[in-house]
């Protein structure tokens, strides 16, 4: 594996692996060391599972099928990590924030081979998770129980192709991981070419999101989001997967994707992020803030 010394000791249960029983669809729940966590089989799919923590959706995984993402923001995610290298290139990725490995297991499954390690705060949450949502063999997948930001700037430097943050207290990114300090140390560990995607969420006038978008454009040449257009027109709260690079992005190609998606989306990029920048400035450490709590309902479960 993919490790060094100075890295956190990887989590015992990484090596838990699907023996291809089924999993008994019986209702979890547990108090894990940052909050009350349970999983909630899918009545319309047989080993699919939602995992809330503190009665939030956080991930959904259906063991049967890596590759389906039901939430839309991963639907995102998935067609970047589809587009920044060619279809089944293994690829060494960093995920900061795990929930139940729903990116971690698209990635084994769609790039056999590949190295990732996952780095989720709530150490109770990952034993959760490998217990009763275990891993494909053969997975490649490392987890660490360790702060984001803390194991982000002890990991070597070029070291990830792409780095995915989903790392949320509750209901709202950490003031931690908003600051130019932060936005530097992503850059550090990415290998040329390499990406840099993080799931937000915010609503109109856009104050976290504009800047987010000023901290990020501080560091990297390229900047691109994804969202509903309803998000965009500032008619709800919802979440914006903003992408970073030293590079140019392919959006012609991320376009195409995200607008034939059965929840459609836009692409923004060049002047329309610049608007959305506005006057915010990039986050320093002092000023660092919490992204905005959602309102009640934003995203409850349907």
């Amino acid at each position: 594996m993919w490790l060094v010394a100075q890295f956190p000791a990887p989590l015992s249960g990484r090596g838990a692996r699907h023996n291809g029983a089924v999993t008994e669809s019986i209702p979890v729940s547990r108090l894990t060391d940052h909050g009350t966590a349970k999983l909630m089989p899918d009545i319309d799919r047989e080993r699919a599972w939602l995992l809330t923590v503190d009665g939030a959706p956080q991930s959904y995984v259906d063991l049967d099928a890596p590759t389906h993402l039901e939430f839309e923001y991963a639907r995102r995610l998935g067609h970047v990590l589809d587009t920044v290298a060619e279809p089944g290139r293994a690829l060494d990725v960093l995920h900061l924030g795990g929930g139940a490995l729903t990116l971690p297991r698209y990635v084994a499954a769609t790039r056999p081979g590949s190295r990732q390690h996952v780095v989720e705060a709530d150490r109770g949450l990952l034993e959760l998770v490998v217990e009763h949502l275990p891993l494909p063999d053969g997975h490649g997948i490392a987890l660490h129980g360790a702060d984001a930001r803390e194991w982000l700037e002890s990991a070597p430097a070029d070291s990830v192709d792409v780095l995915i943050a989903d790392v949320f207290g509750g209901s709202r990114v950490p003031a931690h991981l908003t600051t130019v300090a932060y936005a530097r140390a992503a850059g550090r560990v990415l290998r040329d070419g390499g990406v840099y995607l993080a799931n937000l969420a915010d609503a109109a006038p856009f104050t976290f999101l504009g800047s987010q978008l000023a901290t990020f454009a501080a560091v990297f040449e390229e900047l691109a989001l994804i969202a509903e257009p309803a998000v965009l027109r500032g008619r709800r709260f919802g979440n914006a997967v903003l992408l970073a690079a030293h590079h140019p992005l392919d959006t012609p190609a991320l376009t195409r994707r995200t607008a034939a998606d059965a929840f459609p989306a836009r692409v923004e990029h060049g002047r329309a992020l610049r608007d959305l920048i506005g006057t915010a400035t990039p986050v320093r450490e002092e000023d660092a803030v919490p992204s905005p709590e959602p309102p009640d309902g934003a995203f409850g479960i349907g």
